[in-house]
């Protein structure tokens, strides 16, 4: 802009009033529209409270609207992919899980439209797959056509939709239906993740069962689903120790004996056309599916003679959590759900504050996890630097200005493009995430730049001599013109965003909406509100000093001449 526009302008451009075909016929409208400006400006100028009316009205309408909207990480893209967590009671067998997975797999193969592949995972275990899941829970990939293949013209979000409403109808199965998230991997299945941690165990046993109620309950969330849960089946085997010495037998014998008949332990090796295999030892299903089945194992005591094992222990039923997990050192539990259909990411979290605050006592602590810390990161970071650039334009415009005055007037500029922004979201149903709040910041570097060329040229027109309402008016007028360029430019620029045109371009439309909307709410407003602030805090420019050859020269800046395109 400082060096290769003034070199090719200099070779390209030739002198003289000589102008092309396309310029004789613009040039008429552009001059009717200049002049039409400046006669609006005149008579708005005539009622210049109104220019501080509607700077007023734009910051009550950012900040009516601003919590009115939805807010999220980022908005989903159509990847042709959903996905289907499903959990069965503790407790379930690895046959029933795989029915279970077999029936929901069925189902979708016949009722979901343009599928284009089914995987399924069912306890699937560590190490032997891409997914590691303990043995009730199952996950299940629905894959689909890409969008432009799709014959019955459904959506990734309709299949979701479609989904969700189906999944009351599995018996003895929770099914979760998840999409992809279009920031950061896939570490959860469900976008809310809400950490509880307590003082001990014993607290967080006894507030869970409020805690989680009042969720499932709530109507903003929806498959609510604690990692924390005292429902897993166990056995506990107590040993008579002084039965077990009289009889010689050991505890170690005892545990052993178990060890072996229940949990597969190797035995040994066998080679077999030159393999090596291991030799796995373990009871039949059948004989260790119920308690009273352990009561059939034999012990060999120092007598050689076979002792039941009922004879040395005793069983008691229960239950327990499947895991304890800790967070920060301290017990917690850690609450998975989606937000209710309509309901945002951002009101999804405020409700689960608030049945934090109601539910839990004093000693515990809250925080985030997975997509959920990700959000509120990224909104107080992009806050943050929205604040910081605020400043930082301010500080050069005042450096540069020599005046704290002028800054100010030209960055009042910045909440009539943040309330165009948020109402071009408003009307194009959209929400506030992390492309819209980068968005917001482009826009302050964007929409500045018509209060400096309206306030620079009125501060040098003052200098020249006339009163600060001239002054404005006529740096408005000249300015109109680029002005009216360069909004447009940007705005063209912007429109194939906004418009969502190309592959997986839906998550970043909301960036070009608010570019589009701040630009073109903002840039009609500050042609009329700025030159109605600059008329009220400006003051008049310094008495213009004589050198020793009688020119008048500016004590601030040397008097420089712009052309205007008024004729």
């Amino acid at each position: 802009a400082l060096t290769l526009s003034p070199m090719m302008s200099a070779y390209l451009l030739k002198a003289g009033a000589h102008h092309n075909w396309l310029y004789r016929k613009t040039e008429p409208f552009f001059v009717k529209l200049n002049n039409g400006y400046e006669n609006l400006l005149r008579g708005f100028m005539r009622y210049r409270w109104l220019g501080l009316v509607l700077l007023l009205l734009s910051f009550g309408i950012a900040y009516f609207l601003a919590p009115k909207l939805p807010s999220e990480l980022a908005p989903l893209e159509d990847r042709s992919l959903v996905g289907l967590a499903v959990i069965a009671p503790e407790g379930t067998s690895f046959e029933s899980m795989e029915e279970s997975m077999k029936e929901i797999s069925n189902y979708v193969a016949d009722s979901i439209p343009d599928l284009n592949n089914n995987v399924t995972y069912a306890a699937v275990a560590a190490g032997a797959g891409t997914l590691v899941l303990p043995a009730n829970s199952g996950f299940q990939w629905v894959f689909l056509e890409d969008p432009q293949k799709r014959k019955s013209g459904m959506t990734q979000q309709q299949v979701y939709d479609k989904l969700v409403a189906a999944s009351g109808r599995f018996r003895n199965v929770i099914v979760i239906p998840v999409q992809i998230p279009t920031i950061g991997g896939f570490a959860s299945n469900q976008p809310i993740e809400y950490v509880v941690q307590a003082p001990d165990l014993k607290s967080l046993i006894d507030v869970m069962p409020k805690l989680t109620g009042a969720a499932y309950s709530s109507k903003k969330l929806a498959f609510v689903n604690p990692d924390f849960k005292v429902n897993r089946p166990e056995i506990s085997i107590s040993i008579d120790r002084q039965r077990a010495a009289q009889l010689g037998i050991s505890t170690q014998e005892i545990g052993r004996t178990l060890q072996l008949a229940l949990s597969g332990r190797r035995y040994g090796y066998f080679i077999y056309n030159d393999r090596q295999y291991e030799v796995i030892g373990q009871l039949e299903r059948s004989e260790r599916s119920t308690p009273e089945n352990l009561r059939s194992l034999f012990l060999k005591s120092s007598q050689n003679e076979m002792v039941p094992l009922d004879n040395l222990v005793s069983l008691k039923e229960g239950i327990s959590p499947p895991a304890i997990y800790r967070y920060n050192q301290s017990y917690s539990v850690t609450i998975q759900a989606t937000p209710a259909p309509g309901v945002s990411m951002g009101e999804a979290l405020a409700e689960m504050d608030k049945i934090a605050k109601e539910n839990l006592p004093a000693g515990f602590r809250t925080s985030l996890a997975g997509q959920s810390r990700d959000y509120k990161e990224s909104s107080s970071s992009l806050v943050f630097a929205f604040i910081f650039a605020i400043i930082l334009i301010y500080l050069v415009l005042a450096a540069q200005f020599e005046s704290l005055i002028d800054p100010f007037i030209i960055l009042l500029t910045v909440p009539m493009a943040v309330t165009g922004a948020l109402l071009s979201l408003w009307i194009s149903d959209s929400s506030i995430n992390i492309f819209s709040q980068i968005g917001m910041i482009m826009l302050i570097g964007l929409i500045t730049k018509n209060g400096i060329l309206i306030v620079e040229f009125a501060n040098h027109r003052k200098k020249e001599g006339l009163s600060v309402r001239d002054a404005v008016i006529s740096a408005a007028a000249s300015r109109f013109r680029p002005i009216l360029m360069t909004t447009l430019a940007m705005i063209f620029g912007a429109l194939p965003i906004a418009l969502s045109l190309g592959n997986s371009s839906g998550s970043r439309a909301s960036l070009g909406i608010v570019v589009v909307g701040g630009l073109v709410f903002a840039g009609i407003l500050t042609l009329f509100v700025i030159p109605a602030v600059y008329s009220f805090f400006s003051r008049k420019a310094k008495p213009v000093q004589n050198d020793t050859n009688g020119t008048a020269v500016s004590p601030a800046a040397p008097t420089i001449q712009h052309n205007t395109v008024l004729s």
